[in-house]
């Protein structure tokens, strides 16, 4: 998805450059490192794709710092951190973005982007209110009527990056799932630049997919702000939304103060093919999920020697035409695995453990394979699906588990913007069917209160 983000490793075939650690993970030491199943470190490789995520004790450290500033000093600690991190000299009533900014970004916003952002939302709304949880009830084997209600937080908070580009896609893919889970108050925080201005095309998307609030506020400090409130801010219930690694340490240290939806790092994508892929579409993919940042990563897992070398040329020849070859170069040299597996059984084996971000399938009898595929945070399936249209178009969120954490956590979904609450409704004939199972409960556990309490509705009139 489109974001910003960093990472370091626990080897050193990554760069070192930031934070959120990725154990294990050490795979490419050269450009497009290359990894064939009849390699003697074949089962090593194997070995390093089964990642999982930690903190790097630099960032941890400063992250500390900056939720403490934020906690103790509120507006005028966040101020200091805008002019620090983004050079605008704002004071506290510059925070909030105006109507009257909306309304100028709103008319200097081109027609095509109003079309591309209505299109998207149109997408992304109907797939949330497809998927949206319904209260539901039934009666228990005592006659107990039991069931869920869901109902939308109060007051939620979405971070939207600012990073190398605005990422309007963002604003439709968070904010949008968030209006149609019916929250009645969506605060956004996205950072301003020097001259304390939020891109037009952001705000513009923002308030078409339901911002009630949006602050010119990124990184840690925000997430802070978010979570524990200043004078100018109040805080949210539960915090959303992609970021650096400074934001997702800042997300986890929060978490308990509020929910936290999950911690989406650097975009990744793995492509899993067989000889029918195009190799001009795998390389085209890979790509695409390249430029997002210096620190994605991109791979292939084949059984096709020939779409390993033909996926090669395929990048040597699309690639200088990128406006962000430099963040590509990164990747390619930092962050690119082309893996030769022994038949496509061991290749979904490979994607399991490695639990990537995006997956693309491309093989013949997909559909007897895509069942197979457990822990992507999205699947793509065939020659015609590219991963932007994901990014942009689809309808599911873009925001997904990347690190190895789609072996547990689901990407953003619209039951994460409601709460969900249990009620149980016994009338006296199903409390005296119950009440004899309470008693032997409590007698094993010693709970003496607990069964009078079942009791004592039974002596008198309920």
């Amino acid at each position: 998805m489109p974001r910003t983000w960093s990472r370091s490793v626990g080897t050193d075939c990554f760069s070192e450059k930031t934070a959120w650690q990725i154990v294990a993970a050490g795979l490419c030491c050269e450009l497009m490192h290359i990894i064939r199943h009849s390699d003697p470190d074949y089962a090593e490789h194997r070995t390093r794709l089964n990642r999982r995520a930690a903190p790097s004790p630099q960032v941890e450290a400063t992250v500390t710092e900056v939720l403490q500033a934020i906690r103790e000093r509120g507006d005028a600690a966040a101020l200091e951190f805008v002019a620090r991190f983004d050079g605008a000299d704002l004071k506290a009533g510059d925070l909030r973005v105006t109507e009257a900014e909306m309304e100028a970004a709103k008319a200097s916003v081109t027609e095509e982007m109003k079309a591309a952002v209505a299109a998207a939302l149109t997408n992304v709304r109907r797939f949330a209110e497809e998927s949206k949880r319904q209260d539901w009830s039934i009666t228990n084997a005592q006659g107990a009527e039991v069931g869920e209600r869901f109902q939308p937080f109060e007051r939620v908070g979405i971070y939207v990056p600012g990073g190398t580009a605005p990422l309007v896609s963002t604003a439709v893919m968070t904010v949008g799932i968030a209006s149609t889970a019916g929250v009645p108050q969506i605060v956004v925080t996205t950072p301003c630049d020097a001259y304390g201005r939020v891109n037009p095309s952001l705000l513009y998307a923002l308030s078409e997919a339901g911002a009630h609030e949006v602050y010119k506020l990124g990184g840690a400090q925000a997430i802070g702000a978010l979570a524990y409130g200043t004078d100018t801010i109040a805080p949210v219930i539960k915090v959303f939304g992609p970021g650096n690694a400074y934001v997702m340490e800042a997300k986890r240290q929060v978490f308990g103060a509020v929910a936290v939806d999950l911690l989406p790092g650097p975009s990744e994508v793995l492509v899993l093919a067989d000889e029918t892929a195009n190799p001009a579409f795998v390389a085209a993919d890979l790509l695409a999920q390249a430029e997002h940042d210096p620190v994605s990563l991109i791979g292939l897992v084949t059984p096709s020697s020939a779409l390993i070398d033909a996926v090669q040329a395929e990048i040597a020849k699309q690639k200088p035409f990128l406006s962000r070859v430099h963040i590509v170069d990164d990747v390619l040299e930092n962050g690119t695995f082309l893996m030769e597996v022994a038949d496509f059984a061991e290749g979904v084996a490979v994607a399991n453990a490695y639990a990537p971000e995006h997956l693309s399938l491309v093989c013949k009898e997909e559909e007897r394979w895509l069942p197979l595929i457990t822990t992507a945070g999205g699947i793509f399936v065939g020659n015609c699906s590219p991963v932007a249209a994901g990014d942009f178009l689809a309808g599911p969120s873009h925001e997904l588990p990347t690190g190895g954490a789609g072996k547990s956590f689901a990407g953003l979904t619209v039951d994460q913007f409601q709460r969900r609450t249990s009620v149980v409704k016994l009338d006296r004939e199903a409390l005296a069917k119950s009440t004899p199972i309470i008693q032997t409960f409590c007698d094993v556990e010693g709970l003496d209160a607990h069964a009078h309490s079942a009791a004592i509705r039974l002596r008198d009139d309920c």
